[in-house]
């Protein structure tokens, strides 16, 4: 009996046992369902906190309807970057060609390991960066649909803000490429 192998019935004698084996294509799917949800979770949150403050501003100042709704863009960009990303990361997972339930015994288990753990914290770096992205945008844009029905000259001075807090996602997409580069799931 190698030290990898279950130890009870079930196969479940700790978190360690069922953290070690649970399969690489569980990990990647877990990593892109994370990126992709996380993404969109921090999109919501930024639209809720610029819209809050746009719609309540735009009571006082109506001129700043249209003019706001870039704020608006900015955050839903950040659930675009988790969409683009979870499309990267599903082109790499790869299923073997013989479909079986033991794999041969030169399966490259190491690569194998490598491209699920990979692909998973991939997609939890950009969800995270995009969680965070998506809550700076919108608090950027409620300042700036605030800034803006009191002094119009504040609104471009307040967009560049913005602009840079919606780079901190396109920033979290970059290094989940970067992450998930190698990542090549065993085919053989």
């Amino acid at each position: 009996m190698s030290t990898y192998d279950c130890t009870t019935y079930y196969c479940n004698n700790g978190w360690n046992e069922v953290i070690s084996h649970l399969s690489p294509y569980s990990w990647a799917n877990w990593g892109i369902a994370i990126g992709l949800g996380f993404s969109v979770v921090g999109a919501a949150w930024g639209i809720w906190l610029t819209g809050a403050s746009l719609v309540g501003a735009a009571v006082k100042a109506p001129r700043i309807r249209s003019k706001n709704l870039v704020s608006v863009i900015f955050c839903e960009a950040t659930a675009i970057y988790g969409v683009i990303l979870a499309i990267i990361l599903l082109n790499k997972v790869a299923s073997p060609k013989d479909v079986s339930y033991n794999f041969s015994s030169n399966w490259p288990w190491a690569n194998f390991y490598f491209a699920g753990y990979s692909v998973f914290f991939s997609g939890c770096s950009v969800g995270f960066t995009n969680i965070a992205s998506g809550i700076s945008v919108g608090i950027a844009g409620s300042a700036c649909a605030l800034g803006d029905a009191q002094d119009s000259s504040l609104f471009v001075k307040i967009l560049i803000v913005e602009i840079f807090a919606s780079a901190l996602g396109i920033f979290g997409i970059i290094v989940g490429i970067i992450q998930s580069n190698n990542a090549m799931f065993p085919t053989q």
